[in-house]
């Protein structure tokens, strides 16, 4: 054995010998029970970032259950991440000058194809990289045709049981991207913006957007303030920058009568509050500002101005004509910003396909309520309950060329829509008339990866799946019927509501099964100050650099040891060099054994029952119970989902209590028998350690003349 270990000569040779020999395959334990794990799919086009790494406690729970002869699969992907690869893409075509507008669909489609196949490798290798066990052979990418062919099914039958539905309502739309979002992908931030007092006739009502008075059909005060009855139902004349003009003043118990004068303007078209005080009293939309986030020709002479641009020009040419009353510059209120380049949401109204997700939800509910689903950490439950309790219709259309396109063709004739499972349709299913079109919007990427689960299982060359026809079941698939519902789905923490919710909710309406029987929550991987990290602040650590300089094994132990599930932790550098220490540990601890290799010892794996009966010193026998304990233990945490307390364990008690005292202790008494328990106690300790450290574990049974993978079968027999 070298005098050091040396990751950079161990870890590379160790994963191809793995992959080549089958070992991440199911079938390498073809009669043991199913257990099963889908990756949640990174992004095709993006290198791995320092939150990837916490895949780590998948691997342990797959290499865990492998080693206990699970049939166990972790079935990788890779998600084609619509919205976020086109931002990125775009960027690219800024930088040579250019912008989406310069090509056509079909051409850009390709273009962004070509960018997200050339860069989808260097994902995969990092993972390898990490020695992500994954199935390699069952990989899915969000845009295979297979897949889609699924996610159109689905989307067909939602259309066909009424519970997708196409309407003019407003969206989360982003003037800059030029595309809608869910609610879920709006980020609010606190901002302290001028509140003006505009008179309105007799009246004077508070705002925070002038710049939309053009858009107004209503002011409204509260039913109950005895203020303004007398004007409820009336119409008031107005002055406004483009002359005079007539409003009415409707009661709404939506009006927080402790807001600025209690008075409020009505702009059914700007603002989600509005709108729905809009529906219930029949008032007209009138949208004022453009999807170009400019004013359209409703606002006058202010038309072709951007929305701050107005908000300025309006306010000066109103205080010329006396038209505001005061203004509060110290209002602090929320805004609505695009997740992606912080921009300011706009509300727009839009015809878009929606979900209809109250009668979806329920089912949903119930799951984690009866405990078909469980929440690990519980205590995320209560975020999981509070989204599915309140949850709004979704929205799903995306205007962006990068995606699975609807597939809805409007007919110009009688004004339709035909919905199909993909297949383009040669006429109107109503009118017949060939005048038709599809949408030219694509899918929320989040539509198409709420189905991943089944969808992937479905879709494997060895599965023969089928679906009879729009209404039923998914059936026979050999993948789907051993694996589904998957075991476990891990994941972070941020994305229980937009991902994790979505998937429980399709999966129990396309399958009738929920979709996994575990959820499992790990917290963010912040920067050594505590900062989230992003490219923005310069603070993003690559995984793979920090792999080169610690290892693999090393980077894998510091990310669970100290921090329980569904916690947040900061990088800490100093743990990385702890951990790279406990491996040269490790491998002093094997350099010992073998260079004091007694020769008529012939190395085996045996059972801690069979080591009690070879043990005959008391301090023998008590090192062996010891063992048997701590097995026990770990045992017990992995089950329970506790990595950071095996980590910490196993730690402790083979650096402070194995190395520093049995190893000791045999030292002075080297014989037979006690150089064979001491040998096979830490070959065990070896194969609890696996799940963490698969390549340091490996190498060292193979040393020390184990002749069958740690891989496999291996976990401590009794």
């Amino acid at each position: 054995m070298d005098k050091v270990y040396d990751h950079k000569k161990v870890e590379e040779r160790i994963y191809a010998e793995w992959e080549k020999n089958g070992y991440f395959k199911p079938e390498v334990n073809p009669d043991g029970r199913s257990y099963s794990i889908i990756l949640p799919p990174p992004n095709a086009n993006a290198p791995l970032h320092f939150g990837h790494a916490m895949y780590v406690i998948e691997d342990i729970l797959i290499r865990y259950q492998r080693m206990k002869g699970a049939a166990a699969l972790w079935l990788p992907g890779a998600d084609h991440a619509g919205f976020e690869t086109q931002f990125v893409f775009e960027k690219h075509l800024a930088n040579e000058g250019k912008s989406r507008f310069d090509y056509d669909r079909e051409t850009l489609y390709q273009m962004i194809w070509d960018f997200v196949q050339e860069n989808r490798g260097g994902m995969e290798s990092q993972l390898r990289k990490l020695g992500f066990s994954l199935d390699w052979s069952r990989m899915k990418f969000t845009l295979d045709p297979d897949i889609i062919s699924i996610v159109y099914r689905t989307f067909r039958r939602l259309y066909d049981d009424g519970l997708v539905y196409r309407a003019k309502r407003l969206v989360n739309y982003c003037t800059y991207d030029g595309t809608s979002f869910s609610d879920l992908e709006v980020v609010y931030e606190e901002r302290k913006n001028p509140l003006y007092y505009i008179k309105y006739g007799p009246l004077t009502l508070a705002t925070t957007r002038p710049e939309t008075k053009f858009g107004d059909t209503a002011v409204a005060v509260h039913p109950d303030d005895k203020r303004y009855k007398k004007y409820i139902g009336q119409e008031i004349e107005i002055k406004t920058v483009l002359g005079k003009a007539k409003i009415k003043v409707i009661a709404d118990d939506s009006v927080d009568p402790e807001f600025g004068t209690g008075v409020v303007k009505i702009t059914p078209a700007h603002d989600f509050n509005d709108f729905e005080v809009g529906q219930r009293h029949n008032l007209k939309i009138r949208q004022v500002i453009g999807f170009d986030g400019k004013m359209n020709e409703h606002a006058g002479k202010f038309a072709g101005l951007y929305v701050k641009q107005a908000r300025k020009a309006v306010v000066e040419e109103m205080q010329k004509k006396g038209l505001i009353e005061k203004i509060d510059d110290n209002y602090i209120h929320r805004i609505g910003l695009c997740y992606k380049c912080k921009n300011v949401i706009e509300p727009l109204p839009r015809e878009q396909w929606f979900v209809k997700m109250e009668p979806l939800a329920r089912p949903a509910i119930d799951a984690v309520r009866k405990g078909k689903i469980e929440v690990h950490p519980k205590s995320f439950e209560k975020i999981y309950f509070q989204f599915l309790e309140n949850i709004r219709d979704w929205n799903i259309s995306r205007q962006i060329v990068w995606g699975i396109r609807i597939p809805a063709w409007f007919c110009e004739k009688c004004l339709n829509w035909t919905v199909t499972d993909g297949i383009t349709p040669e006429k109107c299913l109503k009118c017949e008339s060939k005048t038709i079109a599809q949408d030219p919007d694509t899918f929320d990427t989040w539509f198409s990866s709420a189905q991943w689960p089944f969808a992937t299982l479905l879709t494997q060359s060895s599965s023969k799946s089928k679906i009879k026809n729009q209404k039923s079941k998914i059936e026979n698939s050999l993948d789907y019927e051993r694996f589904y519902p998957t075991t476990v789905m891990e994941t972070g923490y941020d994305i229980l509501r937009w991902w994790v919710a979505r998937m429980v909710i399709v999966g129990i309406y396309a399958t009738g099964k929920v979709p996994f029987e575990n959820v499992v929550l790990h917290g963010l991987v912040k920067d050594p100050y505590g900062k989230k990290m992003s490219k923005s602040k310069g603070n993003v650590v690559n995984p793979i650099e920090v792999v080169e300089q610690y290892g693999a094994d090393a980077v894998r132990f510091a990310l669970v040891y100290g921090t329980a599930l569904g916690n947040d932790q900061a990088l800490s550098y100093a743990k990385l060099q702890g951990m790279r220490n406990f491996t040269n540990k490790l491998w002093n601890i094997g350099r010992f054994i073998e260079m004091n290799r007694v020769s008529s010892i012939q190395y085996r794996v045996s059972s801690i029952e069979e080591l009690k009966k070879i043990a005959k010193r008391k301090n023998d026998k008590e090192w062996v119970a010891k063992v048997d304990e701590l097995t026990n233990q770990l045992t017990n945490n992995l089950d329970n989902y506790q990595f950071n307390l095996a980590a910490e364990r196993l730690y402790e008690f083979i650096w402070h209590e194995f190395a520093d005292k049995y190893i000791e202790d045999v030292k002075i008494r080297i014989d037979k028998d006690s150089y064979l328990i001491l040998t096979t106690l830490y070959l065990i300790l070896l194969r609890l350690l696996h799940p963490f450290m698969p390549f340091i574990t490996e190498e060292l049974c193979r040393k020390l003349g184990a002749k069958d993978s740690i891989m496999v079968s291996s976990w401590p027999a009794k």
